[in-house]
């Protein structure tokens, strides 16, 4: 796939995206998540490029939608999805569905529209959910106390591009060999003439290591596992919770991460764990030493008389001796109990097993007081502690680098699992709410049964449902505050959602299938000449390129407000008359439908929103559109309920019923 061909990607983009590991492959999947991976490439971003995809592989040109309000509605159905996701994710995927004019994606979407209505949307599941995130790429890993080398240039570029964590060096025979390795805790060597050389230190000579990077740096692999461990974690608490069917041992996979701490080192393994205390701890283990040697010897002082002849002492005095030889004369055996004390208490304190032997040299044979430290000696120690602790932690990284690596492609694909099943439950839970339907596109125009707008500013329990059945051109009429608005809304929505292959809130909806949806919302106030002459140029232009379009449904709320009434009547019935010899769908709310139907030249049908009455000052309407009818006015039920009052006989009634004739 050239990734300049899906449109408005640009090569920045391209070169990107090119750094996925199988960048088509995520991209013609509608994997938000695997595309956002890719540098510089956010969640939204990535769902406008997999739009882009779809509508390219689909030869869909996206012109559906080709007003503002046909937009706007489109967007009131995004937020009503992406209400009822649980992670960002989800919302941003649900950005990749639109109303399409071409079968196939219609029908790839009902497909995952039929899975989700079976779903479940458990609370459960949906706490699970909080926690999930698309994996990520952790930071650049630099491992320093481990090194390549090698003689060879090829081999050293190569190296370079294989294994970017590590130093790699070139050297020339064994010395240089035996140097790198006074610098480094390990160096692999990538020649095989370097076989049986004899080199002090960890030297290895490993000459496929650059076909199997993970077994010289097995920090790849945990450092993208220890980066999303509790998204992975999440992710199988979903699995679990839904019952979903993994893609991979899901014990197996808790169990390495629970091996694994945020920083990428293996956990739980007692011998790692006491090398490490015993490597920070040294210093404060060896001073407490030392005081426990110095307190023995102290107290031994105290408490024991010591007698020397003159003669001795002259002879001490002479020498030039100190307390040391006195020590050494008069309290070695005490000496020698205190230093073996401070011994014990480094060894005992920190658990040391294979360098007992240093330990026991860190306090000289030689009487001294106080009794200190040999620090040449306590460094060998730690070098010696710290060089253990490290080839445990890399063999331990290495054996669970080797149980990971092979779970990296089947985590991935657990997370994405449990990513796409909020796309479906958010679908689901749409559904659920607003007792949604899949429409049959075996229809012609419009037909809905007992559908309800979730757009009104009411609670949906309280929307009452409509029928209506739409065919060629149509009139809607009725009282203001009626619900022709809403029922226009309810037409556009039902409409969008069913050629975005979701469920419509309805009881049943039969359409067919249009290729464009011109809604015009109501027009505030009057307009002036050029914006008049610019509205009318839209109409001109929706008229002519109708037919060329294929089927449209058009969708006008009260065009009357532009201009004059008389003058409106004769425009909107111009537009009606032209609609309907291009077979096209339309709905025109109007107050002048008598006036359009008059002045027509073609039979128009008129349909209405038929109010009952005034009940305490309310109006009641039934919101179905009855067809074939005109509504009454608020104004002629007003005057109706004042020609009917009886109570007056003062003359009223009879100016009352006189005006009710008018309306006739």
């Amino acid at each position: 796939m050239d990734l300049t061909a899906i449109p408005g990607v640009g090569e920045k983009t391209a070169a990107s995206l090119a750094e996925l590991e199988d960048p088509e492959g995520a991209i013609e999947s509608g994997d938000v998540a695997r595309v956002a991976r890719a540098p510089d490439v956010s969640q939204g971003r990535a769902a406008r490029i997999v739009r882009a995809a779809i509508r390219e592989r689909h030869d869909d040109e996206g012109r559906f939608l080709a007003t503002p309000r046909a937009r706007e509605v489109y967007r009131e159905v995004l937020n009503l999805l992406e209400e009822r996701t649980v992670t960002d994710y989800a919302a941003a995927r649900l950005e990749t569905l639109y109303p399409s004019t071409s079968e196939s994606r219609i029908g790839e979407v009902r497909e995952l529209s039929e899975r989700a209505m079976e779903r479940d949307p458990d609370d459960g599941v949906l706490a699970a959910l909080a926690d999930v995130e698309p994996l990520e790429r952790p930071g650049d890993v630099r491992v320093r106390d481990r090194c390549l080398a090698t003689t060879d240039g090829e081999t050293y570029a190569r190296a370079r591009d294989a294994v970017p964590e590590l130093s790699v060096e070139v050297v020339e025979d064994s010395r240089d060999l035996a140097e790198l390795a006074r610098g480094y805790a390990t160096v692999v060597a990538l020649d095989d003439s370097f076989a049986g050389v004899d080199v002090e230190g960890d030297v290895r000579v490993e000459p496929d290591a650059l076909e199997d990077p993970v077994s010289v740096v097995p920090e790849r692999p945990l450092a993208f596992f220890a980066h999303n461990r509790e998204r992975l974690l999440a992710a199988i608490s979903v699995h679990r919770a839904a019952d979903l069917d993994p893609p991979c041992d899901l014990d197996a996979l808790k169990a390495a991460l629970d091996r694994l701490d945020e920083e990428g080192t293996p956990t739980g393994d007692g011998e790692l764990k006491r090398l490490q205390t015993a490597v920070d701890d040294l210093d404060a283990a060896v001073s407490e030493a030392e005081s426990v040697a110095n307190d023995k010897l102290r107290e031994a002082i105290e408490q024991r008389d010591v007698t020397i002849e003159g003669a001795d002492l002259l002879s001490l005095v002479e020498r030039g001796a100190g307390v040391d030889e006195v020590l050494s004369r008069e309290l070695a055996d005490e000496y020698e109990d205190a230093v073996e004390a401070a011994r014990d208490h480094v060894i005992e304190g920190l658990d040391l097993r294979d360098v007992t032997d240093v330990a026991r040299r860190a306090f000289p044979e030689e009487p001294t007081f106080p009794v200190e430290r040999e620090e040449s000696v306590v460094s060998r120690l730690r070098e010696e502690l710290t060089a253990a602790r490290d080839r445990r932690a890399e063999r331990l990284k290495a054996e669970l680098a080797e149980d990971l690596a092979s779970m990296r492609g089947p985590a991935e694909e657990l997370v994405e699992a449990a990513l796409e099943l909020d796309v479906e439950l958010a679908i689901a839970r749409f559904a659920a709410d607003f007792e949604a339907t899949l429409p049959d596109f075996d229809g012609s125009g419009v037909t809905i049964e007992g559908g309800r707008s979730p757009l009104l500013d009411v609670t949906f329990e309280e929307v009452e449902p409509v029928e209506y059945d739409v065919g060629g051109v149509r009139l809607l009429s009725g009282v203001n505050s009626g619900g022709k608005t809403s029922t226009l809304d309810l037409l556009a929505l039902v409409v969008i959602l069913a050629h975005m292959g979701l469920p419509v809130p309805a009881e049943q909806v039969r359409l067919q299938r249009f290729d464009a949806l011109h809604y015009h919302a109501k027009t505030q106030g009057t307009l002036d000449a050029g914006a008049f002459e610019s509205t009318l140029r839209s109409f001109g232009k929706l008229v002519t390129d109708a037919a060329s379009e294929g089927e449209t449904l058009v969708l006008v709320d009260e065009l009357e407000s532009i201009t004059e009434p008389g003058a409106s009547a004769k425009i909107m019935a111009g537009i009606l008359e032209a609609l309907a010899e291009r077979n096209q769908t339309a709905v025109f709310v109007s107050h002048l439908a008598r006036e359009i139907k008059e002045t027509a030249d073609r039979e128009i049908g008129v349909d209405g929103i038929q109010a009952l009455g005034l009940e305490n000052g309310e109006l009641q309407v039934d919101r179905t559109p009855r067809t074939d009818t005109l509504a009454r006015s608020t104004p002629e039920l007003i005057v109706e309920k004042l020609a009917d009052d009886d109570d007056r006989g003062d003359g009223e009634g009879d100016f009352y019923g006189r005006l009710l004739e008018k309306f006739e």
